[in-house]
């Protein structure tokens, strides 16, 4: 399913990565959260998209460089559409980098919200000025042409530890990243809204003097 578009705003407004996680336990899902490593390049940047995913895989020792490497890639990112977060899942590409400046500005210029890496990134000076959300799993210079290459679009992959699919739905912010299966999605969303109400409540209550047991006891929030 989608959501309107109040709705998507109401999530990156009001709602956060422990929130939802917290709802996806609650409703099974339990290993929702990507590995602590990927980190936001920016704190302050929240990112809530619809998954369009990438698998990025080393070349082989000896393989000749493609010709051009980026010609998947390349026709990935003319065909985002605008709420996408990009996920390029890079399991098996350990050196050079998936993502730099000139990638971020062409998907900002589709409307796409976010990346979302387990592989590395570069020019991130050039990333946080223009504000684009980028979670990574780390940072190098080394240029990724000719030491992995992008084999597959808009298929399942595994990033972070956690599969995503095409449609998924990811949140990300200082606490991290979660996945949000599109199946879930609407009942995730709700859950969410109603616990970050209680909350807001439970903070409210806290710190007007009442006990942590006593309102615990009249919320179950924690």
């Amino acid at each position: 399913m989608t959501l309107d578009a109040a709705t998507f705003q109401r999530v990156r407004s009001e709602l956060n990565s422990s929130v939802l996680s917290d709802v996806m336990d609650a409703l099974g899902y339990l290993h929702q959260a990507m590995d602590p490593r990927i980190r936001p390049l920016d704190d302050s940047r929240i990112m809530f998209g619809r998954a369009r995913t990438a698998l990025v895989e080393e070349l082989a020792s000896g393989t000749p460089r493609p010709d051009n490497p980026f010609k998947l890639t390349i026709a990935t990112m003319d065909g985002l559409n605008p709420g996408d977060v990009v996920v390029r899942a890079c399991g098996t590409a350990k050196t050079g980098v998936t993502w730099g400046e000139l990638l971020t500005t062409a998907a900002m210029a589709r409307g796409a919200v976010g990346l979302v890496t387990d592989g590395l990134i570069r020019d991130v000076r050039l990333i946080r000025e223009v504000g684009f959300p980028v979670f990574t799993g780390g940072i190098s210079p080394v240029d990724g042409g000719g030491r992995h290459e992008m084999v597959a679009a808009d298929v399942d992959v595994e990033c972070g530890g956690v599969p995503v699919r095409p449609g998924d739905y990811l949140f990300g912010d200082v606490d991290g990243i979660v996945v949000i299966p599109s199946e879930i999605l609407e009942a995730t969303v709700e859950a969410a809204f109603k616990k970050s109400e209680g909350e807001n409540i439970t903070r409210e209550e806290l710190l007007a003097g009442k006990s942590l047991s006593e309102v615990y006891a009249k919320y179950g929030i924690l």
